[in-house]
């Protein structure tokens, strides 16, 4: 058993992986191998996320305060809420990010591949996606 008492400060998330002001705390990014997960708890303003995007092992998402939205390429807009758990596939292209009107923190939980790649960023969402009525 390992305890780790050193974090990692918070930071902002970078501009060509979010629109609006995310915050993240690295919780786990990179233990030693044979291990490849990666654990971020990630704090979005209203009406701030992610740009499309995708894992190559797939992704959890667990929101643990506020609301936000969700959306799989060519799929719905979907709420969720504190309690939530989303499981995206490998390589499935998505965006997710808070309500418009209010905050959301999930826990984001995904894996490395061999060559250490746990995400593939693409273009930002855009307003009228993001604006989108949630099934």
């Amino acid at each position: 058993m390992e305890i780790e008492r050193t974090r990692p400060e918070t930071a902002r998330g970078p501009a060509e992986w979010f629109t609006g002001d995310v915050w993240l705390d690295a919780i786990d990014t990179g233990a030693p191998l044979p291990s490849r997960m990666r654990a971020l708890s990630v704090h979005f303003t209203p009406g701030a996320r992610t740009a499309w995007h995708r894992h190559p092992l797939g992704q959890v998402l667990h929101v643990i305060e506020g609301e936000g939205r969700v959306q799989s390429r060519g799929g719905a807009v979907a709420a969720i809420r504190a309690g939530d758990t989303v499981r995206f596939d490998p390589d499935e292209d998505h965006w997710h990010g808070a309500a418009p009107r209010t905050f959301m923190t999930h826990l984001a939980l995904q894996e490395a591949d061999a060559d250490g790649v746990s995400a593939h960023w693409g273009e930002h969402v855009t307003d009228e996606e993001y604006l989108a009525d949630p099934a």
